[in-house]
């Protein structure tokens, strides 16, 4: 039963840090949600913006000037929480390989290997939060940006809505706070 879990507990991690790791580097954590007809479709992620033509397919990307220049607070946060959580989650992943039951590390001292498990289920878990409290802050932002427009009759001709980068973000947190649960909880 515990090499099962171990084992289910890995999946979902790998699984989950990779959406992490594909939310922190794409680019669509804003999406032009206009009700009129577009030509273009806009996303906004955390490290450029992008448009694509809907007539023809061409994509264009705009790089954010430089990582040190002034950028919004949400952008900041985000990256931080987003790669601090990507650190965490892969190492969690490092140290519950070696700690799982089918790896010959440590063979002779179960007791050690389940310590393991455990703190990497305790650093799987931190990274988590990190990463569900960055994708929910950009939300969020995004959210109350638009509804401060709305409430003050300002209509610029774009309002961004969430995008595909942020519910990833959101998903790959929450996958690794399940695996989390599954190591620290059930594992004993």
């Amino acid at each position: 039963m515990s090499a099962t879990l171990q084992m289910m507990a890995f999946g979902l991690g790998l699984l989950s840090t990779l959406f992490l790791l594909l939310a922190t580097c794409t680019d669509c954590w804003m999406v032009n949600a206009d009700d009129s007809l577009e030509v273009s479709h806009k996303c906004r992620g955390l490290w450029r913006e992008c448009v694509t033509n809907m007539q023809d397919g061409v994509r264009t990307c705009d790089q954010y000037d430089s990582i040190l220049a002034d950028h919004p607070v949400k952008i900041v946060v985000t990256r931080t929480l987003l790669i601090t959580a990507d650190l965490l989650a892969g190492l969690a992943l490092a140290t519950l390989l070696l700690g799982l039951d089918c790896i010959k590390f440590l063979k002779e001292d179960p007791r050690g290997k389940l310590k393991m498990c455990y703190g990497a289920g305790v650093i799987l878990g931190i990274g988590s939060i990190l990463g569900l409290v960055g994708s929910v802050w950009y939300a969020v932002d995004v959210y109350v940006e638009r509804v401060m427009l709305v409430s003050h009759n300002i209509f610029l001709g774009v309002h961004y809505d969430f995008g595909w980068s942020c519910w990833l973000g959101m998903a790959g947190s929450t996958g690794c706070f399940v695996a989390s649960i599954l190591l620290t909880c059930c594992l004993y």
